[in-house]
């Protein structure tokens, strides 16, 4: 039996299934809302995959989902100024409605633009000169700074508590400075005294810099390292571990990342955590709020991470202590 159709159904059948593709991105009558995010660590690091899913997920438990009613594009800049300018043109001819901008070079990158920025990473957000205050931002930028300058003396501390032995220690740092790196180490030096530790700074520039500093440590006994909040080149990340353990130099580093990774021990900030808490400035911002109202936030938790493992390489005896308090033991 033949089946007819009218010209009204004919017409309605059609609609909707030109229609079906826009539905799969934003429901009926929902205009599909655009993020920009530009990361400075390479799409194939796992810590930047880590960190991207955390973004995702607290996206996603306020209402929005890539791909439905919001479209996220991302850009790689790693530590690459010359990369990181080009991915910033190339997302701000996109028009979005807000960027993630994801460590103080990128925030540079994107500063003129006249869009709601959001940042993670940016360790000295008023002394950079991107907000007024922590409190009151001001501009068009807001976001979530990754330290106090206070927890830099711990990291000494855990390095004298878990290697007794340590009497000196480089203290690899941003090699840019600025009034974060340079507040932060002065933080380190102050204390260094009354752990009976000498420090002396090295600039993390590049490897060849590193290398050798670390390698002239080297030879001369109770050596030991601390690794502040560098800028996160996976490259450098893997060389600073490689050379540690070829050397057997205790090391304290500022990320969990790194002890995950075969480090000592880490005390420092979640890494995830603020792109889950970005997502709610995001949505704010979406919802028509304004960074200039948005105070920068600071972290919340420190994790304590202890690689057992490595102690032992090591020949070290971690107090119980120590294990006590730590939040996580790699075995």
């Amino acid at each position: 039996m033949a089946v007819t159709i009218g010209r009204r159904e004919l017409l309605a059948a059609l609609g909707g299934a030109a229609a079906w593709p826009l539905a799969a991105r934003a429901q009926q009558g929902e205009r599909v809302r655009r993020i920009g995010v530009l990361m400075n660590l390479t799409d194939d690091d796992l810590e930047a995959s880590a960190r991207v899913t955390a973004l995702a997920q607290g996206l996603q438990q306020l209402g929005w989902t890539d791909g439905r009613n919001v479209q996220i594009d991302y850009r790689w800049g790693a530590i690459d100024a010359d990369r990181t300018r080009r991915y910033a043109a190339e997302l701000v001819a996109l028009a979005p409605d807000v960027i993630l901008a994801v460590g103080g070079p990128a925030v540079v990158a994107l500063q003129q633009a006249a869009l709601p920025i959001v940042f993670v990473n940016v360790a000295d957000p008023v002394g950079a000169g991107f907000v007024s205050s922590l409190a009151r931002p001001g501009g068009n930028v807001t976001g979530f700074a990754p330290f106090e300058f206070s927890i830099s003396a711990k990291w000494v501390e855990l390095l004298k508590e878990i290697a007794p032995r340590v009497t000196r220690a480089a203290v690899i740092r941003d090699a840019a400075g600025g009034p974060f790196g340079t507040a932060q180490f002065a933080v380190i030096q102050a204390a260094a005294p009354s752990f009976g530790v000498e420090v002396r700074p090295v600039g993390a520039r590049d490897a060849p810099e590193i290398e050798h500093a670390v390698t002239a440590l080297a030879r001369s006994s109770n050596g030991g390292l601390i690794v502040t909040a560098i800028p996160p080149s996976a490259a450098v990340r893997k060389l600073i571990l490689a050379l540690a353990a070829r050397y057997g130099l205790p090391a304290v580093y500022s990320f969990r990342y790194y002890a995950t990774s075969g480090g000592l021990i880490s005390y420092g900030p979640d890494t995830h955590d603020p792109f889950r808490r970005a997502a709610g400035y995001i949505d704010r911002i979406l919802k028509g709020e304004k960074p200039a109202d948005l105070p920068v936030q600071l972290p919340t938790k420190y994790e304590l991470v202890i690689n057992l493992k490595t102690a032992k390489t090591l020949g070290l005896d971690v107090p119980p202590t120590l294990l006590a308090r730590a939040d996580e033991v790699i075995e």
